[in-house]
């Protein structure tokens, strides 16, 4: 009878001592905890230097298993990832072509939706995709108590699904007009590319208080050089040669966690570019082989 009685009393001290380890450990992870650095912060170009490849051709492999547009599509933007990758330079003119098309398959849906989606698509196609040496830069970064903004010409909704995946402070990219949350298939301005990118970058700092010089930039493509050279610490990550050059001249660190790169592919990009044009769609069987791929 008397172990009965005593039994309520030790589950209402094992409750109590539950709460007393819970306050204490997140006591501890508090004290363990960097102070907040106010001042710092680091800024990520996402294609190719945080993820592999083009995120709007993973967003568009994941639009069209649900319908948001035909096979031929897919296979066009299957073609331009495959030179993107096989090139290592982002074209301006083919990623703008690109982007254009997703803004169309958008038009019409809600803002919602497309959230919702993005963070399905991420799991299905870009978490594997993420180069784990600039991830684990990310994280350093974050470590020191600095905040980490991606800054990328993919659309604003899927930019803050990957920052928010990675743990990351939060996200700059293009945004797609919407009224009454759908999108009309237009877009806010322009890309976040190039020179926006810079601008979109001062304008943060700005409203952060940060010291420009004490932040880092990384990029993999010369076309972010405005980014690079606006802050104190540019790195190159996964360069193409343009970039390589002028981190080399200017003493930037360069990154590449690239593998089986060979010196012939590299030298061969021209050659590679100009008869895959020629040839590929003449080959029906190429486009097969790609959709096959991509389901």
């Amino acid at each position: 009878m008397a172990h009965e009685h005593a039994r309520p009393k030790n589950l209402k001290s094992r409750s109590m001592l539950a709460g007393q380890a819970a306050a204490a450990a997140t006591e501890v992870e508090n004290a363990l905890a960097p102070d907040p650095d106010l001042t710092a912060a680091a800024f990520f170009d996402v294609d190719n230097t945080i993820m592999q490849g083009a995120s709007i051709f993973h967003l568009a492999r994941g639009l069209h298993r649900r319908d948001f547009f035909t096979t031929t599509d897919i296979a066009k933007a299957a073609w331009q990832q495959m030179y993107f990758r096989v090139a290592g330079v982002e074209d301006p003119e083919h990623i703008a072509k690109a982007r254009s098309s997703a803004l169309a398959f958008i038009a019409g849906h809600s803002v919602t939706e497309l959230e919702e989606i993005g963070e399905e698509i991420f799991d299905e196609h870009m978490a594997h995709k993420i180069w784990p040496g600039t991830r684990a830069i990310a994280q350093t970064h974050l470590d020191r108590g600095e905040r980490v903004w991606l800054v990328t010409a993919a659309p604003i909704e899927i930019a803050r699904v990957i920052a928010r995946r990675l743990g990351l402070t939060g996200a700059l990219g293009t945004v797609a007009e919407h009224v009454d949350g759908i999108y009309t298939g237009e877009l806010v301005g322009e890309m976040l590319h190039g020179e926006g990118k810079a601008v979109a970058i001062r304008a943060v700092a700005e409203r952060e208080g940060l010291d420009l010089e004490r932040c880092s930039a990384y990029s993999d493509s010369s076309n972010d050089l405005p980014m690079l050279s606006l802050v104190g610490h540019p790195c190159a990550v996964n360069p193409d040669a343009r970039l390589r050059a002028a981190a080399q001249k200017n003493g930037w660190l360069v990154r590449d966690y690239r593998t089986g790169r060979k010196v012939a592919v590299a030298g061969g990009r021209a050659a590679f570019a100009g008869a895959a044009v020629a040839g590929a769609w003449r080959s029906r069987g190429l486009v097969s082989r790609l959709v096959r791929k991509i389901h």
